[in-house]
């Protein structure tokens, strides 16, 4: 598309739309008074909100903390119990009832909450930390301390007495949390003739508030499973929902709270196994010491050192087979850089990425030894920072070692400021810095910066009650090759995305631009000189009528890459969503087509087989659904067929979970592909066992074995963790990997020969003061 084209068509719809976003925007924001805000889903009297009010404990109070709302000062707090179906039937009466109670003293809030039902139908079949519920009934609720809109904390329960937690963050909410979190609270849970309770405390030191601060915001959900019913206490509009805070209510009368003096110490241990066939001393016996130390230099902002970071714990990555030319983005998993990364979301919805944090102690996909880290997050008045310096030492280089099979030592530096404007929205700033010191023989370091600017506008008042959103980005690095000139073109990346996500109508337009050398050092970039467009609406109504049905969504996308320096058509896809239909029954069913155009300038190998140049038209169908997870044998796959380059390609998945008992889970996924091409045929195959006992709340072993016929390779992952007491644990972890040879057609002539194998003790403990 040129250049002029594009001036001529999307700056005149941008500019409109920011002006109606900036009007809203404006209007919101003085709307929301600090005073107490404003409802938006309906719910007050004479326009006031309805305040949830805190009880405060005098310092003889001893709160028995088992689940049962037995002591006499839950009987003195005021409950809440106004709560409103956000589906089946927004607005609706729920079909349960529910009581909050909120009390607080000097050094803990307390949530307190009756949830009445009959106990024959109460599902619950988790019970380990963070576990997901989709299968369960569940409580859930979020604190936005700080009263911003954008950031706060997550919690959630079952009956069973699972505890989950999160951080919310990244821009306003939105549904963005990381569980990764591990709070230290107390839950506890009770079994009534009437339902099931819960008690709560959470200790003023596991969060962070404004002291001065009377006023907190306060949210409430509850799922009813068997149902598939949602109840919310505020934001219960089908726009809005507990997950962004700008729709919270509040709780008042906080007075007097105290976070000690903010220091915290994390002290671990590691005893360790290690065999490895391959080496020349095949076994050792690693072991370490190291920890964290955490200081609140102001009630919102908090930083963290870090000395011999280790990652013992973290579950092994998930088997993904490539049939791609593009690298693929695996997920973060340990905690050091998922703990309040909320901050160092940029243009999420754009895909820049100039800070991934995978770039950092991890070389294709294997562990490089982190020596230090420090990390700073939170809040500073109208500002969000977030700071981040990691050293991780080399690795195999020295006298002896030839220096292309090493990994230099290297130094990172993330910086992140986020300020906020009116009521939903923020512009922010990026800077990183990757500095790598010589390997043997070289001179000097080489150091990479990359630094960007982001905007993100949301209104939740467009039109009345309509979400709308602008994001835009601009991200530039150094120069890879200081030697070559690079214009500024080359070395960066830009774009905007207009948004339109409600509940039955949904809209966006996105524009980007990624340089032929943009390359940022502790970034992730799947793809460089493009200009991409793409625009999508959907409609999704919810047919009153049909008593089984949901909702259901049709929509159609447009996405055209087109190369920067000559104009040239790189892919045009036309995504047709055909029928997706969610049942009551929380089943669901997916049809979609796509018709593909694919330029490809150069050759390139999948697994032996050439891909030659030339232009591809392509098209594709795909038929996704899954079975309820609440019940105990859930089910997930799909099915797909598609013209593959100038082949043909199947493709089938099935995971299968089965939950026989409470505490109890175990699933298989299996995914196939079955390509034929003129040069040469490929089948993949990647099966994938998991296997779950949740002893209690504080105890569980989970494991996974992995094997795909790609690598020839068979993983096996064990984890036995044991929560002592909230914030002191102990880690068991088991590695093994066996190599597959022999293979045949017939599977009896298939062997198998270690790899490497390992056991990691792990404890750990915290004190605060």
């Amino acid at each position: 598309m040129p250049q002029s084209l594009v001036r001529r068509t999307l700056l005149p719809v941008v500019l409109l739309a920011l002006s109606l976003l900036l009007t809203a925007t404006v209007d919101d924001a003085e709307a929301q008074t600090s005073e107490g805000g404003v409802v938006l889903d309906g719910r007050s009297r004479n326009g006031v909100a309805v305040d949830l009010q805190a009880l405060p404990l005098g310092p003889d109070i001893d709160v028995d903390m088992d689940g049962v709302l037995s002591e006499d000062f839950w009987a003195r707090a005021i409950p809440i119990d106004d709560f409103t179906q956000q589906v089946p039937v927004q607005g609706a009466d729920p079909s349960q009832r529910t009581e909050i109670r909120v009390a607080y003293d000097e050094d803990a809030f307390y949530i307190g909450a009756m949830l009445f039902d009959d106990p024959e139908e109460i599902l619950a079949y988790q019970m380990r930390r963070d576990e997901g519920l989709g299968t369960d009934d569940r409580f859930m609720w979020i604190l936005d301390t700080f009263r911003d809109g954008r950031t706060g904390y997550f919690f959630e329960m079952n009956a069973n007495g699972l505890m989950g937690d999160g951080l919310m963050g990244g821009g306003g909410g939105g549904g963005r949390i990381n569980k990764s979190w591990d709070g230290i609270w107390e839950g506890q849970v009770a079994r009534l003739p009437n339902g099931w309770s819960v008690e709560v405390r959470i200790p003023f030191r596991t969060i962070n508030f404004d002291p001065r601060a009377d006023t907190w915001g306060i949210n409430f959900q509850r799922t009813v499973r068997r149902t598939n019913e949602e109840i919310l206490w505020r934001g219960w509009l089908q726009n809005q929902g507990l997950f962004n805070p700008v729709f919270a209510g509040q709780v008042t009368g906080l007075q007097d709270l105290s976070q000690g003096i903010g220091l915290e110490v994390k002290p671990y241990v590691t005893q360790g196994w290690r065999q490895v066939t391959a080496n020349e001393d095949p076994t050792d016996y690693p072991g370490d010491i190291g920890g964290d130390l955490t200081y609140s230099i102001t009630p919102g902002l908090r930083a963290a050192v870090s000395y011999n970071t280790d990652f013992a714990e973290v579950e092994v990555d998930q088997r993904l087979i490539n049939l791609t030319r593009f690298p693929l983005r695996l997920p973060e998993q340990r905690d050091f850089f998922l703990e309040g990364s909320g901050v160092y979301s940029f243009a999420p919805r754009s895909g820049p990425t100039p800070y991934f944090s995978r770039r950092i102690g991890l070389e294709s996909g294997q562990a490089i030894p982190i020596q230090y880290g420090g990390r700073l997050g939170g809040q500073a008045g109208p500002f969000e920072l977030g700071f981040i310096q990691v050293g991780t030492n080399a690795v195999g280089i020295g006298p002896e070692l030839p220096m292309e099979d090493g990994v230099p030592r290297e130094q990172f530096t993330v910086a992140r400021v986020k300020r906020r404007l009116w009521t939903q929205s923020a512009v922010g700033a990026i800077y990183t810095r990757r500095g790598t010191s010589p390997l043997p023989g070289g001179e000097g370091v080489e150091v990479r910066h990359t630094a960007g600017v982001d905007v993100d506008l949301k209104t939740a008042s467009f039109l009345g009650n309509k979400n709308l959103e602008f994001e835009g980005f601009f991200v530039w690095n150094s120069n890879p090759e200081p030697a070559e000139d690079r214009t500024t073109s080359e070395l960066t990346a830009r774009g905007f995305r207009l948004n339109f996500p409600n509940d039955r109508y949904q809209a966006h337009l996105s524009y980007r631009e990624f340089g032929d050398h943009y390359s940022p050092a502790v970034g992730f970039v799947r793809r460089n000189n493009f200009r991409r467009i793409e625009p999508r609406i959907a409609w999704a109504p919810r047919p009153q009528s049909i008593a089984w049905l949901r909702q259901v969504e049709w929509s159609l996308q447009y996405r055209q890459l087109s190369d920067l320096k000559t104009g040239r058509i790189l892919e045009r896809t036309w995504d047709f969503g055909l029928l997706e239909m969610n049942f009551e029954s929380q089943d669901r069913l997916e049809l979609q087509a796509t018709r593909q155009y694919e330029f490809l300038d150069q050759e390139f190998d999948l697994d032996g087989i050439p891909i030659l140049p030339g232009d591809y038209n392509v098209w594709g169908l795909n038929l996704r659904g899954n079975t309820a997870s609440r019940r105990r044998v859930s089910l997930r796959g799909g099915l797909g067929w598609e013209e593959f380059w100038d082949g043909t390609r199947w493709s089938y998945s099935a995971d299968v979970s089965f939950r026989p008992a409470v505490g109890y889970q175990f699933a298989v996924e299996y995914e196939h592909n079955d390509i034929d091409l003129p040069r040469g045929a490929l089948s993949t195959n990647v099966v994938r066992f998991d296997g779950a006992w949740d002893i209690s709340p504080w105890a569980s072993v989970t494991s996974n074995v992995q094997w795909d016929d790609i690598s020839d390779t068979v993983g096996l992952f064990a984890l036995f963790r044991w929560i002592v007491q909230p914030g002191n644990e102990i880690f068991f972890v088991y590695n093994h990997n066996w190599q597959q040879f022999g293979a045949g057609e017939d599977v009896l002539d298939r062997r198998f020969a270690t790899l490497s194998r390992g056991a990691t003790l792990k404890v750990n403990y915290t004190w605060r003061w």
